[in-house]
């Protein structure tokens, strides 16, 4: 099996029947390949991979994956995300590109975040996200005003997925 298809295995159609149960697995998958980077794994459990890029086609997922990092545990998601940026198949990069972005410019790295939504927009166009995005970097909003509006969304998230 390619790696395209086993990614593919884990996609999220959003008018399937049991929806929910994907974006919570979705969900618990990002914390935890989160945490096989905290304990210095990484990537190595492939189906752990391919589970959280497939399941990132779900806004909900996606969005629960924006703020499910800390302070402390930051550095960590910025590893996973940097590294299945370099691994996601075409038609699954936009996603993972705009999480890498989020954090980019969090940090203060500009540059590297219009650098990150231009490989989302290359993968998909109209990536809503990665639009909201580039409007949000190019106002100039400061990092910490952006921060702490993901931090004020993702309870509401959390409560959609696992309520």
């Amino acid at each position: 099996m390619s790696w395209q298809d086993e990614v593919l295995a884990f996609i999220v159609s959003s008018d399937a029947e049991e929806l929910n149960d994907l974006q919570r697995d979705g969900a618990t998958a990002i914390i935890d390949l989160a945490g096989e980077y905290r304990e210095g794994r990484g990537a190595e459990d492939r189906e752990l991979v391919a589970r959280v890029i497939g399941r990132m086609s779900d806004i909900q997922v996606r969005d629960f994956a924006l703020g499910s990092h800390s302070e402390e545990s930051a550095d960590h998601y910025w590893s996973m995300w940097h590294q299945l940026l370099r691994i996601a198949p075409r038609g699954f990069v936009a996603p993972i590109a705009s999480l890498f972005a989020a954090m980019a410019y969090e940090r203060g790295e500009g540059a590297l975040a219009h650098k990150a939504l231009d490989r989302a927009l290359d993968d998909d166009d109209q990536y809503s996200l990665a639009l909201l995005l580039r409007r949000v970097f190019t106002a100039g909003w400061p990092p910490h005003s952006f921060t702490a509006m993901r931090a004020e969304l993702h309870p509401k998230v959390v409560a959609t997925i696992f309520g």
